[in-house]
């Protein structure tokens, strides 16, 4: 699952003046008022003053993420036109409009959660850990030139167990990649930084020409998440 639009709550807004910008420029700082827990008003606080949070609300992104996916593809070329897209927990959509948006010829996404349409794809509600998630996304989509995932576990606030938890999804979407990709394809996912079994990261370098990590822009500086990404299948 990816990233979701933040909440809506009662606002206090304070007005404050970036330090390089000229005399008429001014941005607005939000924190939530009303919200009892402390980590929730700074989360809430953090999605609204992000600039990414903005620019995806002014672009009409479904999520922040899209800038990650966008990013990532203008330094690896990921998204060649006509690529089928297969993209593990897609919600809400994102990464999705990118690969629509930059060519790709056929995008389909699963996630637990409900996603609203998109002209292009085709979204599953599904746990791609149910053992009938390959064959149901095979059989939307055919072998994929390129698999995505953005899935990260739930938090629970202990770095060692978020880590192993979010290895593990990386892990089921790494060997679901090395079952169905074309020849030549591609396979990105999110990691922890050291998260990703070192045994996972030696067959990747094995099946695929080059495997590089990568921590785009805007994945937020103090989030661990990192990308693992992989082209050239060697089939």
């Amino acid at each position: 699952m990816s990233e979701e639009e933040p909440p809506a709550v009662p606002e206090k807004r304070r007005w404050k003046k970036p330090k390089d910008a000229g005399a008429e420029t001014r941005t607005m700082t939000v924190t939530a008022k009303g919200v009892k827990k402390r980590s929730s008003r700074e989360w809430i606080a953090r999605q609204i003053n992000d600039p990414y949070v903005q620019r995806a609300q002014a672009e009409g992104w479904r999520a922040r993420s899209a800038f990650k996916l966008m990013e990532l593809d203008d330094r690896f070329g990921l998204i060649k036109r006509g690529v089928r897209v297969c993209d593990l927990g897609a919600a809400p959509g994102g990464w999705a409009q990118v690969a629509i948006k930059r060519g790709a010829g056929a995008v389909v996404g699963i996630d637990l959660l409900d996603m609203d349409t998109m002209a292009g794809a085709t979204f599953l509600k599904m746990d791609f850990l149910d053992e009938a998630a390959p064959a149901a996304l095979m059989a939307a989509l055919g072998r994929p030139d390129l698999v995505l995932s953005d899935m990260a576990a739930n938090t629970t606030g202990h770095r060692a167990t978020d880590q192993i938890k979010t290895g593990a999804l990386a892990e089921a979407a790494a060997v679901f990649a090395m079952d169905v990709l074309t020849p030549g394809g591609a396979f990105v996912t999110k990691a922890f930084q050291g998260g990703l079994d070192a045994a996972l990261l030696a067959t990747l370098k094995a099946r695929f020409d080059a495997v590089r990590h990568a921590k785009p822009p805007a994945s937020r500086q103090a989030s661990p998440e990192i990308y693992v990404v992989a082209q050239g299948f060697k089939g």
